[in-house]
């Protein structure tokens, strides 16, 4: 499933380092991925253990390297209504301190980005974005709106802390406040001089937590009290759990979906266009003729038989129907948990539905499938509120 061992990759100074890089590197790096122009580390070690990263995912707490998840801030008198002009879900009930995850529109409907939005004060928000180029998109909405904001992109480092272990690393970083936080709520805090934002997200379906770095020349000492915090609970370094976020449905933006799909064709994402929205924004009127009309595709979770895949998908595999091409996987890799291999596929509407037969073409066998529900573990996403 991977062309292991063809390729080098050249870290060239024009891609931007995290202020956890040397650290990363400490912790026995040896593979980065780019992600929003950055350096993200992408395993570790020589021979990575992917299934132990994952059990400590699910049963301890493991910390991530995320500074890729730039921030967009926007500022100013007009800060709510442009942010909300910028999204379909309504933002009217986003209180000071909560978080909302967002999709980020264009004119047609298409999927710019799908960031968490951080709600930090009356007029200050920040887009925790996935990876595609929304700080240029905000500015050229902004350029003829009329409205009076800042946008800008702040001194601001994510690391993510994740697991069920990850509350007692929290609360010995931050205190019982902080580590109580509500699902999908953030505060600022202090750590011996260190300004952060702690919010209660994450990309692993787990509890957990993700802490912004306010100063990038604190990042190495930031690293280290977390390490430190965590060593009492067994606290391992390790990059983003694939296997663990295609258990809980979540999609990564530039695979799974780009500007080309709406959110109408994401199985969970049409949560987030709020019909009843009074507000104008960017895309409203061909996301309500998309609810109209209705879709012709479809990106929907399947169960693969076969042997324990082994790696990462890195070719979109053609998916089959009776012996015609019908769409193409974007992912796919072996559940631990469910002891099967499960992935993403896009098909036709008409072949979305749970329990619908396929068939998947790899590189050196045909493997059967069938359409399953989203997400896999946890649909009412009781372990992360937990």
């Amino acid at each position: 499933m991977t062309d292991e061992g063809l390729f080098k990759f050249y870290a060239a100074s024009w891609y931007r380092k995290s202020p956890y890089y040397e650290r990363t590197v400490r912790a026995g790096v040896t593979a980065f991925d780019v992600y929003n122009h950055m350096l993200i580390p992408a395993t570790f070690g020589d021979d990575p253990d992917e299934v132990a990263e994952y059990r400590a995912s699910l049963n301890d707490v493991t910390v991530w390297d995320v500074a890729v998840e730039r921030q967009v801030e926007i500022t100013g008198p007009d800060a709510f209504d442009f942010t909300n002009m910028l999204t379909p879900r309504d933002l009217t009930n986003c209180a000071v301190g909560q978080c909302k995850y967002v999709v980020i529109t264009a004119d047609d409907g298409g999927i710019v980005n799908d960031p968490i939005l951080v709600r930090l004060g009356e007029h200050h928000f920040w887009l925790s974005i996935s990876d595609s180029d929304v700080l240029l998109w905000a500015l050229g909405v902004a350029h003829n709106s009329g409205m009076n904001v800042g946008i800008r992109e702040p001194d601001a480092s994510p690391l993510q802390v994740q697991g069920p272990k990850s509350k007692d690393v929290i609360r010995e970083l931050f205190g019982d406040e902080v580590a109580g936080l509500k699902y999908y709520w953030c505060t600022e805090a202090d750590l011996n001089g260190i300004p952060v934002v702690v919010s209660r997200t994450g990309w692993s379906g787990e509890v957990g937590y993700e802490i912004y770095l306010r100063d990038h020349t604190k990042g190495m000492e930031l690293w280290d009290s977390v390490l430190e915090a965590g060593r009492p609970h067994g606290i391992r370094v390790i990059a983003p759990s694939e296997a663990r976020r295609l258990e809980a449905g979540i999609f990564n933006y530039g695979s799974d979906m780009t500007l080309e799909n709406n959110p109408f064709e994401i199985t969970g994402l049409e949560r987030l266009v709020d019909l009843e929205k009074q507000a104008g924004y960017v895309g409203k009127e061909a996301l309500h003729r998309i609810n109209r009309e209705g879709v012709k595709r479809k990106l929907v979770g399947v169960e693969i038989e076969g042997e324990p895949f082994k790696g990462w998908v890195v070719d979109f595999w053609p998916v089959m129907k009776e012996g015609d091409r019908v769409g193409h996987a974007t992912a796919a890799l072996h559940s631990p948990r469910l002891d099967k291999n499960i992935g993403y596929v896009w098909v036709p509407i008409e072949l979305s539905g749970p329990g619908t037969e396929l068939e998947i073409q790899m590189p050196d066998r045909l493997l059967g499938a069938t359409v399953a529900d989203l997400p896999f573990i946890d649909p009412k996403k009781a372990v992360p509120k937990g």
